[in-house]
């Protein structure tokens, strides 16, 4: 035990005998090691905040609208237009075996809304009952709406969080009435904050039953049927089935307005679950990337501390050769120059994930909330383990060439050295 303390003292020692180029040869280390953790965290803040942000609009939802029909396949000239239907929601809902569940809405965006205090002119939605099954509609106040109000057609309203601070401030609006284009409607719920930052298009919506805003406030145009809607949003029966319940969908809608469902451009929709399978591929190709690039760096680390140690050698020959002659065995001599090789990078590699958390931890704080499409960067338990490997691994091979090469000289020639 006591000569293992002596190694650790002589260790030290030899470390700040030469304070500057220890200093140099673990900052260069300590600083590959903190981008490489600062990169993979920063793409692991974007990953989070993609994932988070279609969180935002609901659970493995596909959205669809009405579209235009092409006279022939590929071909953009004498366009026809269609509009989805509450019809088409209902075979949807019947048909499409792979779908588990399916919403229909209208979106307006032309509909003026006054309180006795003030106006706004956020989008009223007409919607149905299951809508916040399929969508992100959190209740902070009052209540959602119900089949009752569906079936009897109620003049009823649930406002999003910034309706509610415009049209009442600082008041409360449950029980309270609105107007929306003139016709009269009661306030029974209001909605928590959706998303975060200063995007406020979800929280100046306004929801109404789908019943009331067909009879009251249409979608208005040539050809277009009575129950028109803005889109159709639904969910697989599984994530894993998003393109089985797509085929069926489109099958149904194209039986239904008179065209074949294999023209791909007759379907305007969006499927947030290849989506954000396509965002994780692209993210985690990028940590693979940056990982190898981490590693690189590091071995390129080790070289540089292979060179330093073989200086130390070359710098130590007599006082090698001075120890072996006193009695120093090869293996004392092979631990001393292992130990120092070893932590030389293993106080480099701990400086760096203690210097790259910290500064993770400072830019969280700062960011706050307010951000933006990305999460703060933070610290991934896998990239810090692998960062320590590759450290242990250069670290040997760091420590233990130059340690055989000091070990393996001659008392003798060791002290005739110059």
């Amino acid at each position: 035990m006591r000569a293992l303390l002596d190694i650790f003292a002589q260790v030290f020692r030899s470390i700040g005998a030469n304070k500057l180029r220890s200093f140099l040869t673990m900052f260069g280390i300590a600083w590959g090691v903190a981008s490489l953790l600062l990169l993979i965290g920063l793409g692991e803040g974007f990953r989070s905040g993609q994932r988070r942000g279609l969180a935002q609009l609901g659970k493995d939802v596909i959205m669809t609208w009405g579209g235009t029909i092409p006279a022939m396949p590929n071909q953009h000239t004498g366009m026809r237009p269609y509009k989805l239907t509450v019809g088409d929601a209902e075979a949807i809902r019947s048909e499409a075996q792979h779908v588990r569940n399916a919403t229909a809405f209208v979106n307006r965006g032309d509909l003026k809304q006054v309180s006795e205090f003030s106006s706004t002119g956020g989008s009223v939605m007409g919607v149905e009952v299951n809508y916040p099954e399929i969508r992100n509609l959190p209740i902070a106040q009052g209540r959602y709406l119900n089949a009752d109000d569906l079936a009897q057609r109620r003049m009823v309203v649930v406002l999003g969080q910034k309706s509610n601070k415009l049209l009442f401030p600082g008041r409360p609006s449950i029980g309270a009435f609105i107007t929306i284009n003139g016709a009269r409607f009661q306030v029974i719920g209001v909605v928590e904050k959706i998303g975060r930052g200063n995007n406020d298009g979800e929280n100046q919506r306004m929801y109404i039953p789908l019943t009331t805003m067909l009879e009251l406030f249409p979608i208005t145009g040539e050809n277009i049927p009575q129950d028109a809607i803005s889109s159709i949003q639904y969910q697989p029966s599984t994530p894993d089935l998003n393109e089985t319940a797509k085929a069926e969908v489109h099958r149904v809608i194209a039986q239904r307005h008179g065209f074949d469902a294999k023209v791909k451009d007759a379907f305007e929709e969006w499927d947030t679950i290849k989506s954000q399978r396509t965002v994780g591929l692209i993210f985690t190709a990028m940590d693979v990337f940056l990982g190898g690039v981490g590693i690189v760096t590091l071995a390129l680390g080790a070289v540089g501390i292979i060179n330093i140690m073989l200086v130390t050698v070359t710098e130590r020959t007599k006082e090698i050769g001075l120890r072996k002659a006193l009695g120093a065995t090869n293996r004392s001599i092979l631990m001393q120059f292992f130990l120092e090789g070893l932590m030389l990078t293993g106080l480099s590699g701990l400086i760096g994930i203690v210097g790259a958390a910290t500064l993770m931890f400072v830019l969280g704080k700062a960011m706050g909330n307010n951000q933006m499409g990305f999460d703060p960067p933070r610290l991934v338990p896998w990239s810090a383990a692998m960062a320590m490997g590759t450290l242990v691994l250069c670290g040997v091979v760091a420590g233990l060439y130059p340690a055989s090469k000091a070990a393996a000289l001659e008392p003798v020639e060791a002290l005739r050295k110059e």
